[in-house]
């Protein structure tokens, strides 16, 4: 059977797995809904295999490589989970302190794409610190179904805290030069906006695909943004015209870009989402955004 192309699949099935990988729709549901779109030869299994994440052949910066240093260490979040793990990265022979980078994780915990992108960003000269807000749970638990369903036991806004204690802890660590940022993806897009609310210190924030704050919360902004939307992605997309017009009325620096023909989680290269022109622009505008603003 010759291998399942990206051009090939509906737009209704990728609809179809944002539902089901923001648990909307369990997984039973999602089998059933697929089997309408298995045809043409395309079995449910060979869809489902298509559609999962695949860790192991994807990093860009592989454990272990020379030009980046990591280890895991574990930080206090008092109005959180507590001690909370997370995987701190920054390049090998640092001359001098740098800005550091909280990243923050989709809605399943530390997976290995995101320790990914934490090596990415200490390859670009920051300091970064990826959490996994599973800890208290016992931690990313090795697949992502697994870690969705432990993610939706935590409140998020217990979570929220949790990332706000890494930055503050971030800032403190010996090579910061004590300016920090922030990126998140999904979940992590909305913790990266409601940073930016809930702290007037920080430095600057990159949401990708990200739900919005309140009108009310946007008067509390004080950091440059620069958001990052999928053309694709109505879900997300609805809310923002809204946050718009409150940035601009309030007068808050931001930078938007909205990728055409692109899907929610389009930076993430484990998925057949992933849309690698999307991506890598995306990406160096965000690099690019943290050394003027870091």
């Amino acid at each position: 059977m010759n291998p399942i192309k990206k051009e090939d699949i509906r737009q209704e099935v990728f609809d179809l797995y944002d539902d089901y990988a923001h648990n909307r729709i369990d997984r039973r549901c999602f089998v059933q809904r697929l089997s309408v779109y298995a045809i043409g030869g395309l079995t449910v299994p060979a869809l489902m295999s298509f559609l999962m994440p695949d860790y192991t052949a994807t990093a860009q910066v592989t454990p272990g490589d020379t030009r980046v240093q990591t280890k895991y260490v574990h930080y206090n979040s008092p109005k959180g989970g507590g001690s909370i793990k997370a995987l701190l990265a920054w390049p090998k022979n640092l001359k001098k302190k740098t800005g550091g980078i909280v990243v923050v994780h989709e809605n399943r915990g530390l997976n290995p794409y995101i320790e990914d992108v934490a090596r990415r960003a200490a390859l670009e000269g920051f300091i970064a610190l990826a959490p996994d807000a599973l800890t208290p749970l016992g931690g990313y638990p090795g697949n992502d179904d697994e870690g969705r369903a432990l993610q939706a036991k935590r409140n998020k806004d217990e979570m929220l805290e949790d990332f706000i204690a890494a930055a503050d802890d971030l800032k403190n660590q010996a090579n910061c030069n004590g300016k920090v940022g922030v990126v998140g993806f999904c979940f992590g897009g909305w913790i990266a906006n409601m940073m930016a609310v809930r702290m007037p210190a920080l430095s600057a924030a990159v949401p990708f695909y990200g739900t919005q704050p309140s009108e009310a919360d946007v008067a509390r902004i004080h950091a440059p943004l620069q958001l990052h939307y999928a053309g694709l992605d109505t879900r997300v997309n609805e809310g923002w015209p809204a946050y718009e017009a409150a940035l601009k009325s309030h007068h808050k620096k931001y930078t938007a870009y909205v990728y055409a023909n692109a899907n929610h989680g389009f930076h993430n290269n484990t998925t057949p989402r992933y849309d690698k022109a999307a991506a890598e622009l995306a990406w160096k505008r965000t690099i690019d955004f943290f050394k003027k603003q870091l």
